[in-house]
């Protein structure tokens, strides 16, 4: 049997085993270079912008709206802990991801690098998995940007806006939905729908908005951080740790563990680095940078906001009437009405520069799942003069801002949380295999420690997803099993890497064995940018 017929079933082999071959094949290391080497996108984003493309997603709802929820339902001032444990999650995740962006510098994130060690059925379940991540992510932050604007107009003018268009209809708490007698968070749509729009004009003049905006940020984070400081009360740190109320992640040390998976949603951000990685000048450098940079700046502003947040607030009272401007509570406890409206009117630019970063990634995942056959192909088309994949931007956008009208900041951290939980434990499990798959393969960054820390970084992950709520698991799965029948429907129809037959005209596709080498003949022979391995063939 030629190499170019092994996605066919052999003689002999039974259905099962030749459905269980293709849902394994992975793509080869030489079409994702190709992909990179041939990408239309432009390489414009320097490491500054990849850089405040993390520091924009990563600091956001986590900490500006998150942050007075989980302490004043879960963890108490021991969020601060919360914050610790999740830093340490997101910091693992962040060594595996700085080595399969060198390894992998192609747009695609956790979804590419999955398609590469662990075959194609994994990959459309990360890939489906890292649509709710953004999509819901980017709504989440939209509800908060709604939150603090009904603050701002209050403390800035004396004007109290109508919660009926403010707000969302349903409300969320304790795992169980209420109806709030409002209609639509109508700045939650509109937000999303006008940076849809600006996305869509490309990925260059989108990072110099999001730089502005995050240098307005920190100046926010770091003013608020030394002007509430003097306010701090030590009181309100006893207990520092609550105790347990008798139930399962209620205060106490099950409290803090809850919590960690809550405002791990904070942390969520330096992953859709890698999702640009296509329009990045240098991604094998300046990923690995840009990945590591904003992680550490964010992890300690997170944790010094939370220690005087809590400081100034007792936790009884830090979430507020609104459940949702634990920063607009403590700057109103100072007295210092300059700091709440400065506070407001930074929080909100620093929560539209996260939601711009979430709605890069989200339409390059799209991108990327299209150019495999996986999606229909409308989601690969390029915009002729911005090269921005306008389509998958509009569609993602007007479904993000439908969400962020319609459900609670609660709801959507916490099914983002575990979704992303997901991704990072694949991502670890994508650098153990591939250190012992292609182990000589140059690499720019290396996790250190060997196996350790991808190993202590995927039990981390999976030690969270297990004292997460029991019904965002359950949504996480009903969401995945949708995603499989889409996938039994569509992609596995029209994918590239098994269906080759289907684009022999225009891209045909060859199937090699996993240590069968491209020569210089047989690329001039096959027009593909796109080949496949099966890691359990064998030559025949």
């Amino acid at each position: 049997m030629g190499d170019g017929t092994r996605h066919l079933r052999r003689d002999n082999e039974s259905f099962i085993k030749w459905q269980a071959r293709r849902l394994t094949n992975t793509r080869t290391f030489a079409s994702l270079d190709h992909e990179s080497e041939t990408s239309q996108m432009k390489r414009v984003l320097t490491v500054k912008d990849l850089s405040a493309m993390g520091i924009g997603a990563i600091i956001g709802t986590g900490i500006f709206v998150l942050t007075g929820v989980v302490a004043h339902e879960r963890a108490g001032p021991g969020v601060a802990i919360s914050f610790v444990i999740a830093a340490i999650v997101a910091g693992l995740a962040a060594l595996s991801y700085a080595e399969m962006a060198c390894l992998v510098p192609i747009a695609g994130s956790a979804y590419t690098y999955t398609y590469a060690t662990c075959g194609e059925l994994l990959a459309w379940i990360i890939g489906w998995d890292l649509i709710l991540e953004y999509l819901v992510g980017a709504a989440t932050v939209s509800v908060g940007f709604s939150h603090y604007l009904e603050a701002f107009f209050k403390d800035a003018f004396g004007w109290e806006p109508q919660t009926k268009l403010m707000r969302a209809p349903f409300a969320y708490q304790q795992d169980a939905f209420s109806l709030t007698g409002d209609w639509f968070s109508l700045p939650s749509f509109l937000i999303v729908i006008l940076l849809t729009i600006l996305l869509c004009r490309g990925v260059k003049s989108s990072a110099r908005v999001n730089n502005i905006l995050v240098v307005v940020k920190l100046i926010v984070i770091v003013v608020f951080i030394f002007g509430a400081c003097k306010w701090v009360d030590p009181a309100n740190f006893s207990p520092f740790v609550p105790p347990n109320t008798g139930k399962f992640g209620e205060f106490g040390p099950s409290g803090i563990l809850r919590g960690a998976t809550i405002v791990f949603f904070a942390f969520i951000g330096f992953d859709a680095i890698s999702t640009a990685a296509q329009e990045a000048r240098n991604p094998q450098r300046d990923l690995p940078i840009g990945i590591g940079l904003s992680l550490v700046i964010c992890t300690v502003l997170y944790i010094a906001t939370s220690i005087v947040m809590l400081g100034v607030v007792n936790y009884t009272e830090i979430a507020g009437t609104g459940r949702g401007a634990p920063f607009q509570v403590t700057a109103a406890a100072t007295g210092m009405k300059w700091l709440s409206i400065f506070c407001e009117i930074g929080i909100l630019a620093g929560l539209i520069s996260v939601m711009l970063v979430l709605l890069i990634g989200q339409p390059r995942i799209f991108f990327s799942m299209a150019v495999d056959g996986l999606f229909p192909e409308i989601a690969s088309r390029l915009h002729p003069k911005y090269k921005t994949p306008v389509m998958t931007t509009a569609i993602a956008g007007v479904v993000c801002a439908a969400a962020g009208g319609m459900f609670p900041v609660d709801l959507l951290a916490d099914l983002t949380s575990v979704g992303t939980l997901f991704a990072f434990f694949l991502v670890h499990c994508s650098v153990l295999i591939l250190r012992w798959r292609e182990p000589d393969r140059p690499r720019r960054f290396k996790v250190p420690l060997g196996p350790v820390l991808p190993v202590l970084g995927a039990a981390c992950c999976v030690g969270l997803i297990a004292v997460d709520s029991v019904s965002a698991i359950i949504r996480l799965v009903v969401w995945l099993a949708i995603g499989l029948v889409f996938y039994a429907a569509y992609g596995s129809r029209h994918s590239r890497l098994n269906n080759p037959e289907r684009y022999a005209l225009s891209e045909p596709m060859e199937v090699v064995g996993e240590r069968h080498h491209t020569t210089h003949e047989e690329v001039k022979g096959d027009a593909s940018p796109l080949h496949t391995s099966t890691p359990n063939d064998v030559k025949v």
